[in-house]
């Protein structure tokens, strides 16, 4: 089993995109994540539905969720309000990763092993400079579990 076999339409977004726009694809989408690109249209990154939380969840929560406890259900529940006006850029962390990007013809352990190494939860199947799809974890584990 190739890439190819696996991968499926996913959606895009650029860097410029609003970070609540893209928190309501991945609810919306059921989606692990997204596909970020640059102006040139070719990936740039893939942005983790956490890496979207991290930006919305106050840092005090973080650093010590018991502190969560302490805020009231009513406001609680509108964290993601915190996103604003902010941007996919925004949400990327500040030190690039590798960027989990494969072509059609990579296996399934290839594509395990981006994953693993990357600690992304998809992988961007690339061809000729664009995006041709993506392999979801989920589809990854679908798969080989079911053999």
């Amino acid at each position: 089993m190739r890439a190819r076999d696996l991968m499926t339409d996913f959606p895009t977004v650029s860097l410029d995109t609003s970070a609540l726009d893209a928190a309501r694809l991945l609810a919306e989408r059921d989606l692990p994540g997204l596909i970020v690109i640059g102006g040139d249209g070719r990936p740039h990154s893939i942005l983790p539905g956490t890496q979207v939380l991290r930006l919305a969840v106050p840092a005090y929560c973080q650093d010590d969720p018991a502190l969560a406890r302490v805020v009231d259900e009513a406001h609680a529940d509108l964290f993601l309000r915190r996103l604003g006006t902010r941007t996919v850029r925004e949400c990327l962390p500040e030190q690039p990763r590798e960027l989990p990007v494969a072509d059609p013809k990579a296996t399934v352990l290839e594509l395990a092993a981006l994953m693993a190494r990357t600690r992304s939860p998809l992988v961007a199947i690339v061809e000729a400079g664009r995006v041709a799809g993506a392999v979801t974890l989920q589809s990854l584990l679908d798969h080989t579990l079911t053999l």
